[in-house]
């Protein structure tokens, strides 16, 4: 691999280009982004130079999609004719049903293999991005058919990602979307309507607690428009089993039926801090 076209050079773009630079790649590191993003990517040094997306993609051995769902979607429709037919696109978007069905339908000349970095921050641009973003993460791979992640472009790719620090982590698009709806959506969702409901109390008593449960809420509602709009589905039937729980709770306020809910919830999230916590083992 020794040249790479990064489409956003955002907090997940201009991270992976750093995290290239960090580990040693040598090629040409291709931004496509606003002039304004371009310029503070070079001085970050996520990138080694901006183009046009033409230019970018035409010499380009990897192409990686960092943008909104809806740009990645629109970009996948145009990329066909641009790019090489030894190429590997992939992208980094947070649902995967629809960006995969339209890759499969619109790249012809190179292949696709979809991707999730679950990794970010509530804070976007390529400012706040970081060599380190993707270390301990899981970096969900969905290929249309297993085939695709066999190959030499995209096992050179996944070669990359763990060295990064990243775990690999192989799952159908369908089933992504389905599992993230839980384990991102959710929070999110969560998080934004309690910041909500607290939006008219003027004396507000906030401890850790609540700075930790409202973290999320501070996440931008452009990036998110997308993600909901092409997750509905899975989101909604997030929301009905979350809904179905607090009132579980609710009901059981003066029982000791909340004790296991507790215990559950606390080991719960114990288990998720450590597999957070231990380093990926490299080949992982």
């Amino acid at each position: 691999m020794h040249t790479v076209a990064i489409v956003g050079v955002g907090l997940i773009g201009g991270s992976f280009g750093l995290a290239l630079k960090e580990h040693g790649f040598a090629g040409q590191r291709i931004g496509v982004s606003s002039p304004g993003t371009i310029d503070a990517a070079l001085r970050a040094g996520a990138i080694d130079r901006g183009a046009t997306l033409a230019e970018a993609v035409h010499d380009a051995d990897l192409v990686y999609l960092a943008q909104p769902i809806g740009r990645i979607l629109s970009v996948l429709r145009e990329l066909d004719p641009m790019v090489r037919p030894d190429a590997l696109v992939t992208d980094a978007g947070s649902t995967k049903h629809l960006i995969v069905e339209t890759a499969r339908r619109h790249l012809r000349r190179c292949a696709f293999l979809g991707g999730h970095p679950m990794a970010g921050k509530e804070s976007r641009g390529v400012a706040n991005a970081g060599a380190d973003l993707f270390r301990n993460a899981q970096y969900c791979l969905t290929p249309a058919d297993p085939a695709d992640l066999e190959t030499p472009a995209a096992r050179a790719f996944r070669d990359w990602i763990r060295r990064f620090g990243a775990r690999e982590v192989v799952v159908g698009a369908e089933e992504h979307d389905r599992m993230v709806a839980l384990s991102s959506h959710l929070p999110q969702l969560a998080s934004t309507a309690l910041a909500s409901l607290l939006a008219d109390d003027e004396e507000l008593l906030a401890g850790p607690g609540l700075v930790g449960a409202t973290r999320l809420a501070m996440s931008s509602y452009d990036i998110w428009r997308d993600i909901l709009m092409t997750n509905s589905g899975a989101i909604s039937e997030a929301l009905t089993a979350y809904i179905q729980k607090l009132e579980y709770l609710r009901e059981n306020l003066r029982s000791r039926a909340l004790e296991e809910e507790f215990q559950r919830a606390s080991e719960t999230a114990q288990s998720i801090r450590q597999a957070r916590s231990q380093p990926a083992e490299p080949g992982q």
